[in-house]
């Protein structure tokens, strides 16, 4: 068996701990042995130094043989010798008489007048030797004692136990080797079984795991890009089989295939602040949740075809738990098919750069519905950094082939110009779901320059609509010295061509979303009735979120004028507000709940009943198939915005209505409203006439709700969020030739 090196490291490592341990035990056994025999001398010494100095006062001959002679034989004692200052000695015992002398080392004694102890090799002998300097009572120096051992017995005994102990822990030093060689062996060799299975299973319909066992950590991580890359190009492969057989109707698995064909092996980078999947804690347990989002929705297929990389704040209270070293994450958790990375924001960070600035500042400047704009020097500090921030995380992602970067809306605006300086080659895309403002509504922003500046970084910027097309290439071309083309249309600036186009963006179906089935959806719809009370009423309905550019307040004023002047429909008509709380740190919509609240009880206590309250208001964050479950059950639905850029849920309120009914209440400040003008359309600040759509839209035939729903609906499923997603592609792939030349025709302009 050849040992790796692993193993000989292992091995070496152990004989190195083996050798230092008995050198240490050798040490600590010869000291104290050493010990033992100093002290078992001094003993000796101090019995016999008392006799010692008698004969050297007054020396008889017979004395001096018997002192002598004493310690003859007495275990490992030797003997002993008596030395005058002269250096003669006076008595000596017969063993030493061949060995010993009051030689150097005792005359050194002598003049020290100190006790010392002395090892030597002598005659072939291990000797210990005790000189003891004797003085009589008045501290004068006599001569020296001198007791000798027999010192052999530690240097046998030492050798003995260490080596003894040296073997066991040598043996022992082995078994551990051996064990850890021979677990480290099958470890690397059930790791390597389960990459060889892995791999095997990709050929077959078998879908086994990645391997993840330690020894193979690095290799495991490109193993499970390699997976998701298999199994986005298996299920792209099929799918876009499959949808060669459907018409020109885009669809996920067409999604998957355009972006394939258009976007191939070079990288797509997704930038929101929202993050598709969020881990949270519910009842005590970790979860991953889907965010209910419409950009969610639409992108996510996208980078499940290219296998892409989508950065976002990591919002969930749990997000840390999941990601690896480098903030990642490969999701969905059930399929992984692309890398989210996440980005830590600090509480201050969260609070000026995304409550402040994004959405006290930007969101009202925005959205025309006469709430100042409040614009703080810290808040933009912190906007800057947040986007730096970001932009560090995407260039870190880019690789050496042409990245694609594709910005989501108000939170990033100076993301593409970050981009751009330091990929040059890059080719940057921003969508913009909000309004954008008129030149003079936008001008009044402190930093206005740099943030259009930051936008002109992208290749392209969408809007939703043309008309807020139109107010961008206003804004920029009043306050940037730029040269609008207005037949393109886009913006020529020292950097190049920024197009600007309406992108419209649309919804997936409800049955491509895994809500209720038809079972389901009736075993909800009884429960919600039997629990709210509404048994046969009629039912109006809107889904919300807690903000005041949704016309909230006027939608309630109109309902309380509709029962007011057509009191027929009293008692027969509910109203439910399905409403999502939405930035509860800024204090302004704090207000704005508190108002809502109160309008609410205002209402119910002026027309309500004992057994009858006009306005249901639900306030939670509601999962989609509690929202598919309303909005199917609704025979109206209010969409009542005074400013929004696009308003999904009318979209999701007509895809929902599956036996073609219903009526939708569409304010006219909506993007939605350009595609659904069979909606019965209102200025939700003209309460009278909005009472009287209410009561339009509750008395309208079937037959006239069929036919308006039914163009609509066309609508919706035509122009679907995929259809979305797939003019963004095309737009980031076509403008990769356009900026070249475009550069060039400014530049040539400038003289002109």
């Amino acid at each position: 068996m050849k040992f790796s090196r692993f193993g000989i490291l292992v091995i070496g490592s152990l004989l190195v701990v083996v050798v230092g341990i008995s050198f240490i035990h050798f040490q600590r056994e010869q000291t104290a042995l050493r010990d033992d025999l100093n002290r078992r001398a001094r003993v000796i010494s101090k019995s016999l130094a008392p006799p010692a100095i008698r004969i050297l006062k007054n020396p008889p001959a017979i004395d001096e043989e018997d002192v002598a002679e004493r310690l003859e034989g007495q275990g490992r004692t030797i003997g002993l010798m008596i030395c005058n200052l002269e250096g003669k000695p006076i008595a000596l015992s017969s063993t030493l008489t061949d060995t010993v002398t009051c030689n150097d080392e005792v005359m050194a004694t002598l003049e020290s007048g100190k006790e010392s102890i002395l090892l030597d090799e002598i005659g072939g002998q291990s000797l210990h030797r005790l000189i003891l300097p004797l003085k009589d009572r008045t501290g004068s120096l006599l001569g020296t004692l001198t007791i000798v051992h027999d010192s052999s017995y530690i240097t046998k005994r030492v050798t003995s136990a260490v080596t003894w102990m040296t073997l066991s822990l040598a043996i022992l030093a082995i078994v551990i080797a051996l064990g850890t060689y021979l677990a480290s062996r099958r470890s690397f060799q059930r790791s390597v079984t389960q990459l060889l299975d892995w791999m095997k299973s990709s050929k077959s319909a078998e879908d086994l795991p990645p391997p993840t066992e330690s020894l193979l950590r690095p290799v495991s991580r490109e193993v499970e890009k390699l997976t998701a890359r298999l199994r986005a190009a298996k299920e792209t492969a099929k799918e876009v089989s499959e949808a060669n057989r459907v018409s020109n109707l885009w669809t996920g698995a067409r999604l998957k295939g355009h972006a394939t064909f258009s976007i191939g092996n070079k990288s797509l980078i997704v930038v929101s602040n929202r993050e598709p999947y969020m881990h949270v804690k519910k009842e005590g347990k970790q979860r991953v949740i889907i965010p209910a989002s419409g950009l969610v929705t639409a992108l996510d297929p996208v980078l499940r075809a290219t296998s892409g990389i989508w950065i976002a704040h990591g919002s969930g209270e749990e997000d840390r738990d999941f990601v690896n070293s480098e903030d990642k994450i490969l999701v969905p958790p059930e399929s992984p098919l692309y890398t989210l990375r996440r980005i830590w924001l600090t509480r201050e960070e969260e609070e000026r750069y995304y409550y402040g600035f994004s959405n006290e500042a930007v969101w009202p400047l925005c959205h025309l519905t006469h709430h100042r704009p409040h614009f703080e020097e810290k808040d933009w500090q912190s906007y800057i950094k947040v986007n730096e921030k970001f932009a560090d995380a995407v260039l870190q992602e880019c690789g050496k082939d042409q990245p694609f970067v594709l910005v989501q809306d108000y939170h990033f605006t100076l993301l593409p110009k970050l981009i751009r300086e330091r990929r040059p080659d890059a080719v940057v895309g921003l969508f913009w779901h909000i309004p954008w403002p008129t030149p003079e509504s936008f001008q009044i922003c402190p930093w206005k320059r740099e943030i259009l500046e930051g936008m002109l970084g992208a290749n392209f910027v969408g809007f939703h609509l043309q008309s807020y097309c139109n107010n961008f290439l206003d804004t920029v071309n009043s306050l940037l010295p730029v040269r609008i083309d207005w037949d393109r249309p886009g913006i020529l600036h020292n950097e190049g061509l920024t197009t600007v186009k309406p992108f419209p963006i649309g919804v997936q179906l409800w049955s491509e979303r895994g809500v209720a089935s038809d079972e389901r959806f009736r075993e909800k719809a009884n429960m919600w009735r039997k629990e709210l009370e509404l048994n046969a009423k009629r039912l109006i309905v809107s889904v919300d979120r807690l903000d005041y550019t949704k016309g909230i307040p006027e939608r309630i004023g109109a309902i309380d004028r509709f029962l007011e002047k057509y009191p027929a429909h009293r008692g027969k008509v509910v109203f439910v507000q399905l409403a999502a709380p939405s930035r509860v740190h800024i204090p302004r919509y704090r207000e704005f709940v508190t108002e809502v609240e109160g309008l609410v009880e205002q209402i119910n206590w002026r027309h309500g009943t004992e057994d009858w309250k006009p306005i249901l208001f639900l306030k939670s964050h509601h999962d989609p198939e509690t929202v598919y479950t309303f909005l199917r059950m609704a025979d109206v639905c209010i969409i009542s915005s005074l400013s929004d850029g696009m308003n999904l849920v009318a979209k999701e309120f007509v895809a929902a209505r599956e036996k073609g009914d219903g009526v939708l209440i569409l304010s006219e400040f909506t993007g939605a409203a350009r595609e659904f003008q069979d909606a019965l359309q209102i200025n939700p600040y003209a309460r009278a006439d909005f009472a009287e759509v209410i009561r339009v839209a509750i008395e309208m035939p079937m037959e006239e709700q069929k036919k308006r729903m039914s163009r609509m609906k066309a609508q919706v499923i035509e122009h679907n969020v995929y259809g979305w997603a797939a003019n963004l592609i095309t737009e980031m792939t076509q403008t990769v030739e356009v900026g070249i030349s475009s550069r060039q025709d400014f530049q040539t302009s400038k003289y002109l």
